[in-house]
């Protein structure tokens, strides 16, 4: 049989043997909203909860808007006019309206990407910036958490009245959910909030997981740094299969993400009967899998579906390479699993470390493969696990060995689909062997 994969902006067709059965789990999307632009002005007029956008702005002189990065396909260039629109009618100069790209640690987006993030006209128009984690004489220190998480946040979003966020609502590999808050911290965080928010004691925690928000600390923690930063307002959206608008949901932001939230946990997850023995899954294609460091999202994902010690395929471009500088340097350092998880036990936390921690919880328990042409030679010697030169040798080594009968998994949007299976790794194998950030 063919199957067709989200991979870079061609995407990818494996050709598999019919000896095997096969469960193709594509995501599941509500259709796309017929009239989007109709949808978002009810929004805004009349949001999911709170006062409208133009009774929150009434009286404000100044206002700055979070909004995503490239590596998210974020309709920003769709939702900013109707926004943009009544925060000027409200009295708001255009002068006094600041966007910003929400990076966290990513890097900053380049002049064409940034025509594309919001779109020409509004590019060409409005202040727009990128945030930088890494300059922290730029962010205003509002305190700390009840936990003791520092925060710092980009002064430019503090010093405005009036303060939104424009996102949209996805599984997250540790958050639950994105959107929300998470436009805030780490959107617009100092590397010192975001390495706090990343370390051990959220990364090893199983309620810190895809699908969840209950009792998930990490998304208590962005919330209450969200209120510290004065989140007044926010637009969050879900996305159809097509990537337009299938629901908008805005206003007071607890309570409007949490209902975008429950709409799509009802609309995404699917339940399995059982985990599976293989997976075969992606980065998500372009813009996602643009770098190794996004794609292994597809294989935490799969961590919800698997048996412990079954096989994972990862199948992601990384047309940028691996990611940043720290993830490299750890990437090289650390040619094992097992050495990385004892190597930052007891040390400051490393930017990007907590990606390595999540895939290090999963291919502990499991075989991990790679099917990642984009990464260089050297790196691809470091992977944990065995790296894959063509499609047909990554097919080949997945199913080496495996029965008939063998239960495999084919989700080809990789972490855009939401999939849990009572017995699976993340769901019971991670919160036996990886609670407090001890052993695993």
């Amino acid at each position: 049989m063919e199957t067709r994969l989200a991979f870079g902006k061609q995407g990818l067709t494996l050709h598999l043997p019919d000896t095997h059965q096969y469960k193709i789990l594509h995501s599941i999307s509500a259709p796309p909203l017929p009239d989007a632009a109709a949808a978002l002005e009810a929004a805004l007029d009349r949001p999911a909860a709170g006062p409208s956008l133009a009774e929150v702005a009434a009286g404000k002189k100044s206002a700055a808007i979070s909004v995503c990065d490239i590596t998210r396909p974020a309709p920003n260039s769709t939702v900013l006019p109707p926004v943009l629109r009544r925060l000027e009618a409200a009295g708001i100069p255009r002068a006094n309206i600041t966007i910003l790209i929400a990076t966290g640690l990513h890097r900053g987006a380049t002049e064409a990407e940034i025509r594309q993030i919001v779109g020409p006209e509004i590019a060409a128009t409005y202040t727009i910036g990128n945030h930088d984690a890494r300059q922290r004489d730029t962010h205003r220190h509002l305190g700390t958490t009840r936990s003791g998480t520092p925060v710092w946040i980009d002064e430019r979003f503090m010093s405005a009245d009036l303060h939104m966020s424009l996102g949209y609502i996805e599984p997250h590999l540790m958050l639950g959910f994105s959107g929300g808050r998470k436009l805030i911290a780490p959107g617009l965080a100092a590397q010192e909030t975001i390495k706090e928010l990343h370390s051990s004691r959220f990364m090893r925690d199983p309620r810190a997981r895809e699908g969840s928000i209950d009792d998930n600390p990490l998304h208590a923690e962005l919330l209450e740094i969200a209120g510290m930063a004065r989140h007044d307002f926010l637009v969050d959206v879900a996305l159809a299969a097509d990537r337009r608008i299938a629901s908008v949901f805005a206003g007071e932001p607890v309570a409007a993400h949490r209902t975008g939230v429950q709409w799509v946990r009802k609309m995404l997850m699917q339940n399995l009967d059982e985990p599976m023995d293989a997976v075969i899954t992606t980065g998500g294609g372009y813009p996602l899998d643009m770098t190794y460091y996004q794609c292994l999202k597809g294989i935490t994902a799969a961590g919800n579906m698997i048996r412990p010690g079954g096989r994972i395929l990862m199948a992601g471009a990384c047309d940028e390479g691996v990611g940043s500088p720290e993830f490299s340097e750890m990437m090289l350092r650390y040619p094992k699993d097992s050495d990385f998880m004892r190597g930052i036990e007891g040390v400051p936390v490393t930017v990007d470390q907590w990606q390595l921690e999540k895939l290090a919880l999963v291919s502990r328990e499991t075989e991990v493969l790679y099917l990642a042409p984009g990464v260089p030679e050297n790196f691809q010697k470091v992977f944990w696990g065995q790296a894959c030169a063509t499609p047909q040798d990554a097919v080949n080594a997945l199913l080496a060995g495996l029965s008939p009968s063998a239960r495999i998994a084919i989700v080809p949007e990789g972490p855009y689909v939401l999939a849990q299976a009572s017995g699976a790794l993340s769901t019971e194998g991670a919160a036996q062997n990886s609670y407090n950030g001890v052993t695993i």
